[in-house]
Parts: C-alpha cells; sequence; structure tokens
C-alpha cells in the first residue's frame, strides 16, 4: 500500500479509501466486516461513509452502513487502526426522511451525535458535508444556471463555527466538503482563513476516466489551497469493469438493481469506455486496474475511494494500487478524453 496524509494535518492516510455504500443493501453485515477485514489486512486504513447510506437513500436503510461499521468496531477492536470519515446529508427530497434543518447548529449537533453512536465510537477523524445547501449543479448537471428564486442565504461563517463546536468538543478532529464547487471551496476557505474556524481539508467528488470535471477550476483550488480530492465513483457505477460492456455483469450488479442510477450510460459513456477498455486490454491490464490507477496519481489527489460488492472485486481494486500507467498509456488515455470529454459530469 502507498499511504499520504491528509492534507495540514499528520494523519497518514492509504492512497486507497474503502468506500462503504453498499453495506447494508447490496451487501450484508458478514459481507462488510468481510470486506472491512481484508481491506485493513491489505494496508488500507481509512474507511469513508455517510449517515445517507446504503444507496439508494430510503427511511427502512437509513445508516445501516454506519451501524454495521460500528458493530465491526466492537467486535475487532480495531478503532484505533482507521481513519474513518462520515458525512452529514444535505437538504432535498432524497433525504427528506432524514432532516429539513441543512447545516443548521441543531441539524449538526443531531447528526454528529447520531453517527457516533452508531459507530461506536467518541471521535470521526474527518466530517464531511455531503453537498452544498445552495442550488448548484452538482449530481449530474453540466453548467450552472443561477436561480435567482433560490431560498438560500449565505451561512458558511455560521457553518464553521458550529463545526468549530464540535471540533473543540473532540467529537469530530478535522472537516471538508463533498460535491462541492470552486465558489464554496473557496468561499469555506476564506471564511476559515479570516475568522480562525475549522478549515476543510478535503473534498470529496465524483472523479474518473469518465468524468475529468475536477481538472478544470477545482484542480487549480486543489493545488493552490492544499485541500486534496477524495475521489468517489472511480470506477462509475461499475461501468469502468467493462462488466456491461461485455455482458457479464452479475444480477446484483449496481445497474441492475437500479437502473435509475444513469449518470454513467449515456451512448458517449459506453463508447468511451469501449475504447478504453481497449487501452487496457492491448496494455495486459483489466480496464478497473486502469481506470483506479489513472485517478489514484492525480497530483491533486488525496485518496481514491473505491468499493465493491464482492472480496474478489476489492481485491482486484486494491491490487491497482501497485499499477502506475506509463507516458505512451496516458496519452492514449488522453486522446480518447479529447474526443469524447467527460461524458458524465
Amino acid at each position: 500500500m502507498r499511504y499520504t496524509t491528509l492534507p495540514k494535518t499528520d494523519i497518514k492516510v492509504s492512497k486507497i479509501c474503502l468506500g462503504t455504500m453498499t453495506w447494508g443493501n447490496q451487501n450484508t453485515q458478514e459481507e462488510g466486516f468481510a470486506q472491512m477485514d481484508l481491506a485493513l489486512d491489505r494496508g488500507v486504513n481509512f474507511f469513508d461513509t455517510a449517515e445517507l447510506y446504503p444507496v439508494p437513500a430510503e427511511q427502512k436503510t437509513y445508516a445501516e452502513t454506519e451501524r454495521i461499521i460500528g458493530n465491526w468496531f466492537k467486535k475487532t477492536g480495531n478503532r484505533d487502526k482507521v481513519v474513518l470519515a462520515s458525512k452529514i446529508a444535505g437538504t432535498g427530497d432524497y433525504t427528506a426522511h432524514i432532516r429539513t434543518n441543512g447545516f443548521s447548529k441543531a441539524a449538526l449537533n443531531e447528526a454528529v451525535e447520531g453517527s457516533l453512536k452508531r459507530l461506536k465510537t467518541d471521535y470521526i477523524d474527518l466530517y464531511q458535508l455531503h453537498w452544498p445547501e445552495r442550488e448548484t449543479n452538482t449530481f449530474g448537471v453540466r453548467d450552472y444556471d443561477h436561480n435567482p428564486d433560490d431560498s438560500w442565504t449565505d451561512n458558511f461563517n455560521e457553518i464553521l463555527h458550529s463545526l468549530d463546536t464540535l471540533v473543540k468538543s473532540g467529537k469530530i478532529r478535522h472537516v471538508g466538503i463533498s460535491n462541492e464547487k470552486a465558489w464554496g471551496t473557496m468561499r469555506y476557505l476564506e471564511e476559515s482563513k479570516q475568522h480562525n474556524l475549522p478549515r476543510m481539508i478535503t473534498i470529496q467528488n465524483a472523479y474518473s476516466l469518465l468524468n475529468r470535471v475536477f481538472e478544470g477550476d477545482m484542480a487549480e483550488v486543489a493545488i493552490r489551497e492544499d485541500i486534496g480530492l477524495l475521489a468517489y465513483s472511480p470506477m462509475a457505477f461499475g461501468v469502468l469493469s467493462g462488466k456491461y460492456i461485455k455482458g457479464t455483469a452479475g444480477d446484483q450488479a449496481r445497474l441492475k438493481l437500479f437502473p435509475r442510477f444513469a449518470r454513467y450510460s449515456s451512448v458517449n459513456c459506453t463508447e468511451a469506455t469501449k475504447r478504453y477498455l481497449k487501452i487496457a486490454e492491448d496494455n495486459h491490464m483489466t480496464l478497473a486496474q486502469m481506470s483506479l490507477a489513472f485517478v489514484t496519481d492525480r497530483p491533486f489527489m488525496t485518496s481514491n475511494i473505491i468499493g465493491a460488492t464482492s472480496l474478489e472485486q476489492l481485491e482486484e481494486n486494491i491490487d491497482s494500487i501497485d499499477i502506475v500507467l506509463n507516458d505512451t498509456i496516458l496519452k492514449a488515455i488522453n486522446e480518447v478524453h479529447a474526443d469524447i470529454p467527460n461524458p458524465a459530469p
């Protein structure tokens, strides 16, 4: 395994982070336990979860993933071996069953207390805001279309003050953002700088061969401001395994179970994936390994969040840490990207 540190800290984390959003729906507790056992044995010390998980978010499974992780901590006593990240759910119809008061002080306190109880821990190493409260282009929307009737009012300072209280209490150690844009990221950083408030040290956004939107304004922000990317969906919901093109996807594959998750299923995504698959096979790699190796070695990357529904997938994904793509492969990848840029924003 290779390691880095969370920006502005001395916390060592693996360049591969274990994603957990299938546990409690696509995966049982026992399967989640087995994945955590394997990941830790392979040197993965960074686990990412959220109160929202498992996905898709439903009242009946709310926060089941955190409960599974907490039960594993209780069973194994491995809490001190794991750098643990979780998130408060943002507002919207998708999360109305959780709460409707956004990132208010009451909401943040409730969310953190609930996560700590379920995770059976006294602290969370990295606590993240799952997506912005304001209306902006997240979750597959390519361009920003301003809504002058958006009822949101600027509350960056208020949120950071609430998080400051939680940091000082010892319940969370550091803070981060997710599904955020360049403007929101810089606003958080400026507020923390001007008012001596907790600094957002990471941003968790989608990033893969099919979605390199982060390489626009956000890449410069990440590098110049030292806020590290935690890349989610590096496999594009499994599309970048090649199994849907090859027709080898099992009945429990995510897009077969949840066909409405169509972010990476467009005609352009399929064409780009076919080209990436040929590059991988021409260079004696699986498409999954090439896709993950590409993401892991980006200069703005802190950790690559992998997810799996089987131990075999998890092994293959973790093995990608040993692959470094040469200039010839990177050139071929970038040629595809030039022809079909960001087909899944």
